[in-house]
């Protein structure tokens, strides 16, 4: 491996000094702090709004970045299984150190990478927001699980992943502990879905060979993504756990949303708008034809050959 640059003014790179005056430690694989731009604080003022049909309400919380690699040239997608799972390791203490937060009742850990979408360094990282209240996203998923579980006594994820894996017409990739899927009702032309293949609530529950398979999962999915049109491919993605909110939660179980905007080349973005963003989205390909077209994609990197 080349030796490491270090590039002038990145704040997230070692021994470099942020916005806020502070240095970066040395870090060998992954470096987590507090966010110098933070959209939530512990100290947000919480008060009620309310005005006839109009409501607001004060949200406080935590927001992390967490570097994945001292790496500014690297992505997921160039990283190593074994470096991947520092990452993978990081989201876990992440997770649960806030969990028991007294103030947090969902921690979202996410990640946007590439300009196109939003994201304003290109040093290999990603966030954690934690919030006092579950997010919209959140709510519906935990809303739509409990129903099924309820009526059916099993979580509603896993029953989707028994009827993929018996129909094997979406499925990208999998090994012992995850399966790596595009989901039936994707909307986005490349969308995709990463599952455990047991009863896994939030990352915390993962075994040490499920956190490498979760790792080897990524780096499988992210090569794939940049090899479709031999570019660094943009994406948000981010894992979906139960709340922290103190209940089990046995009807949640976990999934990795990405969620890419490419189209039909590295330059070609999909917009919602029109009838998609008025009315309904629909589908530019088939999740069948997606798949597809990864599948045919060599599983080496194109930059490595």
């Amino acid at each position: 491996m080349p030796k490491l640059t270090i590039p002038f003014g990145c704040f997230l790179c070692p021994g470099n000094t942020r916005i806020n005056g502070e240095t970066n430690p040395d870090y060998e694989h992954t470096f987590v702090f507090d966010n110098d731009f933070a959209a939530l604080t512990e100290d947000s003022p919480k008060q009620v709004f309310e005005d006839g049909l109009l409501k607001a309400e004060g949200e406080s919380g935590i927001c992390r970045v967490i570097c994945f690699s001292p790496r500014h040239d690297l992505t997921l997608a160039l990283m190593d299984v074994d470096d991947i799972v520092h990452v993978v390791d990081a989201w876990v203490a992440q997770y649960e150190e806030l969990g028991i937060h007294p103030d947090i009742s969902y921690a979202q850990i996410f990640e946007n990478r590439g300009a196109m979408m939003g994201c304003s360094n290109p040093h290999p990282h990603g966030q954690i927001w934690a919030s006092r209240h579950l997010p919209n996203e959140a709510i519906k998923e935990s809303t739509t699980q409990l129903a099924y579980h309820d009526e059916h006594g099993k979580p509603l994820l896993l029953a989707y992943l028994e009827q993929e894996l018996a129909l094997d017409e979406r499925i990208l990739f999998q090994n012992e502990g995850f399966v790596v899927l595009v989901p039936y009702w994707a909307v986005w032309p490349f969308e995709t879905m990463v599952l455990p293949k047991r009863h896994i609530r939030s990352m915390e529950e993962m075994t040490a060979d499920e956190r490498l398979q979760l790792a080897e999962a990524l780096s499988k999915l992210t090569i794939r993504y940049d090899n479709l049109f031999k570019t660094s491919f943009p994406y948000s993605m981010g894992f979906h756990q139960r709340p922290v909110d103190g209940e089990p939660h046995d009807e949640w179980q976990m999934p990795a949303h990405f969620y890419p905007p490419l189209l039909r080349s590295a330059t070609v973005k999909k917009f919602m708008v029109g009838f998609e963003l008025l009315g309904s989205p629909q589908r530019d390909l088939t999740p069948e034809q997606a798949t597809q077209k990864r599948l045919d994609l060599p599983e080496t990197h194109y930059l490595k050959g």
